[in-house]
C-alpha cells in the first residue's frame, strides 16, 4: 500500500482538486509512472502549489546550471537539513541526471568527501554555507564561484535554489511529507 504523502495535514483526492492542479498532477504521473508526493502534499493549500511549482519551474527551466548541478544543490542543501524527502527524492533525480549512482548518497552525507569536480566542491560549499551559516555569506564566497568559473547568473541561480530548497525541506519537515518508494531505487 502506497506510503500517505505527508502525515500532519489531510491529503486532497485528486479528483477534488481545481482542473489545472489535476492536469498538472497527471502531466507529472505521466511522465515519471508514479505520482510524486510533493504534488499531492502541496496540493492542500492550492495557491500555495501554483506558488511553488511555478518558482520550481523558473529555477529548473531558466538558468545558467545544468540539471545536475541544480540537483546536486538540492541533495546537498537537504542533506544539511537532513530533509528525507527531498534527499531521497532528488537524489534519484541527481543519480538519473549525473549517470552516477552512488553521486547523490555522497552529496546528501557529505558532499566534501564526493566524487566531484573542484568547480562543483566549491558550488557546494557555497550552498551548504548559505543554508547552515547565511549571515556569514561575504565577498570571498562569490570570489570562489567566479574563480571556479561560474557566470554571475549562474551564481544567482546557486543561491536561489539553495533558498528555495531551503524553504521546501522546512515544509516538508513540517507536514512530514514521505517520499515516494520509487524513489529510493531509481537510478541505480
Amino acid at each position: 500500500m502506497p506510503q500517505e504523502p505527508m502525515t500532519r495535514f489531510p491529503v486532497p483526492d485528486l479528483e477534488d482538486l481545481p482542473a489545472d492542479l489535476r492536469e498538472r498532477i497527471e502531466e507529472e504521473t505521466e511522465k515519471a509512472g508514479f505520482t510524486p508526493n510533493v504534488f499531492m502534499a502541496y496540493a492542500y493549500r492550492p495557491s500555495h502549489f501554483r506558488a511553488f511549482f511555478a518558482y520550481y519551474d523558473a529555477l529548473v527551466s531558466d538558468t545558467d546550471l545544468t540539471r545536475e548541478e541544480i540537483e546536486m544543490i538540492i541533495v546537498a542543501a537537504s542533506g544539511a537539513n537532513d530533509c528525507y524527502y527531498c534527499i531521497v527524492a532528488h537524489g534519484a533525480l541527481l543519480r538519473l541526471f549525473s549517470d552516477q549512482p552512488l553521486l547523490a548518497d555522497q552529496v546528501a552525507s557529505n558532499y566534501r568527501n564526493a566524487e566531484i569536480s573542484e568547480k562543483h566542491m566549491a558550488m557546494l560549499g557555497v550552498a551548504v554555507k548559505l543554508t547552515e551559516r547565511q549571515a556569514e555569506i561575504n565577498e570571498s564566497d562569490f570570489e570562489k564561484l567566479r574563480e571556479a568559473g561560474f557566470s554571475d547568473k549562474a551564481i544567482w541561480d546557486i543561491g536561489s535554489v539553495t533558498a528555495f530548497f531551503n524553504l521546501s525541506n522546512r515544509l516538508a519537515h513540517f507536514a512530514d511529507m514521505r517520499p515516494n518508494d520509487e524513489f529510493h531505487t531509481m537510478g541505480r
